[in-house]
């Protein structure tokens, strides 16, 4: 399992509650600050310092449609983050099928 630089950043953004809320929200469509503070008890400069987090870990991108920001989610963070995590799945798998095997082969000599 190799290590990719851009994990921690995703990581780090995807602590926060309300960060993930966010993506979920993003997941169904793109959306303004003002959208996507509507549902939140906060400031739209609270949910721009959160986006910022989002931003720079790459798991969201900002275009420009006039005068409106339409914040959009970007998947290949959250791929990469998934590829990582599904590889020590595997490993963990693994792991406990071997410690399975070796339990059952101890109950097998001990029951003799």
């Amino acid at each position: 399992m190799s290590y990719r630089p851009g994990l921690d950043a995703t990581f780090a953004a995807l602590a926060d509650p309300t960060r993930r809320a966010i993506l979920a929200r993003l997941a169904t469509g793109e959306a303004s600050v003002g959208e996507l503070a509507a549902p939140f008890a906060m400031s739209q400069p609270a949910i721009s310092k959160h986006l910022k987090v989002l931003e720079k870990a790459g798991l969201v991108s900002r275009g420009r449609d006039a005068q409106r920001r339409p914040v959009r989610v970007r998947a290949q963070p959250l791929a990469e983050a998934n590829a990582w995590l599904e590889a020590y799945r595997q490993t963990l798998e693994a792991n406990f099928q071997r410690l399975d095997a070796l339990l059952d082969e101890l109950k097998t000599t001990q029951g003799r």
